[in-house]
């Protein structure tokens, strides 16, 4: 499952993918992957240091978290991989900012009340970005990629569990065409 669906997201011009850590296969899919080569390939869902050290050590180039956790932070930082801690609240992004973090995962954000949230919570925070998780599909994705404090917008509807199910990786590449093309769309437009 693991190599058909690098296969997938590559093809379909994906760049970077995360492998979140819900499952028990996570780490033996996170290390497939990254074998790939076609990916950048992260962790997700880490919620200790020790799945940190568990995911750098199957390959992840970099970890992302739902909350944020100092021990994460400084676990990914001794084993030098980039660390996006999540944030819902302005306190756990100033304490997020404080740790010298400059971008943060806003999860869930769709049930925070989205790029409505997303906004007022960048205002007063000029030189944080953005990675919004959550809730978000294709429909909402061109909006927050448009937003000049997303960095990056996640999402599962390219690849959910009834396509791996299933083994649609035909319709994964279709959906990973797709979103690549929305990017490349707005990314047109800001130009």
């Amino acid at each position: 499952m693991a190599g058909p669906l690098a296969d997938a997201l590559a093809v379909g011009g994906a760049r970077c993918a995360e492998v979140t850590f819900r499952t028990p296969d996570a780490e033996r899919v996170l290390k497939a992957m990254a074998a790939h080569g076609g990916l950048v390939v992260g962790a997700g869902t880490v919620l200790t240091s020790e799945q940190v050290e568990r995911a750098v050590a199957a390959g992840a180039r970099f970890v992302v978290s739902p909350g944020f956790d100092e021990d994460i932070v400084e676990k990914c930082r001794e084993l030098e991989v980039p660390v996006v801690p999540g944030i819902a609240t302005a306190t756990e992004l100033m304490r997020a900012l404080k740790a010298g973090i400059t971008t943060v995962k806003l999860f869930p954000a769709e049930s925070l009340g989205g790029l409505r949230t997303l906004r007022a919570l960048a205002a007063p925070f000029p030189g944080m970005r953005f990675v919004p998780t959550g809730g978000i599909d294709a429909s909402r994705l061109a909006a927050y990629l448009a937003d000049p404090a997303v960095l990056a917008v996640g999402g599962s509807w390219m690849a959910t569990s009834a396509h791996l199910e299933r083994g649609d990786y035909k319709d994964i590449r279709r959906l990973t065409v797709e979103a690549v093309e929305a990017v490349e769309a707005v990314e047109r437009s800001m130009t």
